[in-house]
């Protein structure tokens, strides 16, 4: 894996060359080598490890989603910022099966960095409302929920969303009339 900046120096240099290529009549080298620039400008925004343990993390394969992830050794020089977002999302979900503190460590900072997309965004404050409500948070878990409700535009999360507001209702020490105060429907 390169760094991120070497990345761009790598389709720099080769954007060059394809001008040389171009301005000696080689127009489809000119053209090809324009094509390969692209995908180091692709790989500088989409970071191929991160796609990949995507892929793994779609297969349901947890051990191969970490072992893609454990290749980048350090995300801050290697990634842009929304990549590293998605470099602790992806830790989060990992841990959240193991460790809820450090998934809770990593949700929170990939939200910080930011994530793309409104239903990834809502993916990690739906995490953080169940790890929240898990430790007893109540007041947290709800306002999270209701965050990651309005995010899911697509309503993609619907079911999850509405499996946690059931189980905050059968959760000892809330009573129905307080959830209904708290979470709007």
């Amino acid at each position: 894996m390169f760094h991120k900046y070497i990345k761009l120096v790598i389709a720099a240099a080769i954007i060059v060359w394809s001008g040389f290529q171009f301005f000696d009549g080689n127009i489809m080298n000119g053209i090809s080598l324009l094509l390969l620039s692209g995908v180091f400008i692709f790989f500088y925004f989409k970071n191929e490890f991160i796609l990949l343990a995507f892929l793994q993390l779609r297969k349901q394969n947890f051990e191969g989603t970490k072992k893609w992830l454990d290749r980048i050794k350090k995300p801050s020089g290697a990634l842009i910022k929304k990549q590293e977002g998605y470099f602790n999302f992806l830790h989060g979900i990992l841990l959240s099966q193991t460790n809820l503190t450090q998934a809770e460590k990593h949700f929170k900072k990939s939200i910080e960095l930011g994530l793309s997309m409104d239903h990834d965004l809502a993916m990690a404050k739906l995490q953080l409302s169940g790890i929240a409500m898990s430790k007893n948070r109540r007041q947290e878990a709800t306002k999270l929920m209701n965050e990651a409700k309005k995010l899911d535009k697509q309503g993609m999360l619907k079911d999850q969303i509405k499996q946690m507001k059931d189980q905050m209702k059968k959760a000892p020490g809330m009573n129905h009339h307080q959830m209904r105060g708290r979470v709007r429907r």
